[in-house]
């Protein structure tokens, strides 16, 4: 943990330094530095009923984690129509605000992990190859972060969680283009 803050210190050492400058494809950072990212907007008090658990949303993870990992997870995360088999939670363009459809997914995963206290996950953020690395490595840990935020509010301890940031070294999609872009601006849960 103590790596990826140094990480990040030097990651925003390096935008403040260069100026920054913001454009429609680079963005600004400045948001998801600053932490005004609220992540948990759409999910009022954190309690979620089953039904809206429930629902899939036509995303699958492809990310090699989950069931197939030795983790010995149950059914759940091979029902597609389960919210735990969904492992990836794709982000906008300079953006570390979980997506609304998003949100349950990550509170399924919270409400496993809350529930089986000696479970582990390792969040992964990612983000496309635009802008340099170093805003990059400090975007896919803001967005970890965003999603360790909502998960924590939900009951799983610090301990079950680590955050890991590739920035754009681990594309799930080879290739330009905002069809690639838009899947490789993501948070992979993984458990172990």
């Amino acid at each position: 943990m103590k790596l990826n803050k140094t990480y990040l210190a030097l990651a925003m050492s390096a935008i403040l330094i260069s100026g920054c400058s913001s454009t429609e494809e680079e963005g600004s950072l400045t948001d998801a530095a600053q932490g005004t990212d609220a992540s948990t907007s759409g999910y009022s008090d954190g309690s979620m009923s089953g039904s809206q658990i429930g629902s899939g949303n036509g995303y699958n993870t492809g990310s090699g984690y989950g069931s197939g990992s030795g983790a010995n997870l149950g059914p759940e995360f091979s029902d597609p129509n389960n919210p735990l088999s969904k492992q990836t939670i794709y982000f906008e363009l300079d953006s570390s605000q979980v997506k609304q459809e998003f949100v349950p997914v990550v509170a399924a995963h919270a409400q496993y992990l809350a529930s089986h206290p000696n479970q582990h996950v390792i969040l992964s953020g990612h983000a496309d190859e635009r802008g340099s690395s170093e805003y990059n490595i400090a975007l896919g840990e803001q967005r970890a972060k965003s999603v360790e935020r909502m998960m924590r509010s939900q009951g799983v301890t610090a301990g079950q969680l680590e955050i890991v940031s590739y920035g754009e070294e681990k594309p799930a999609v080879s290739g330009g283009g905002e069809s690639a872009w838009q899947m490789n601006r993501r948070v992979e849960v993984g458990y172990q």
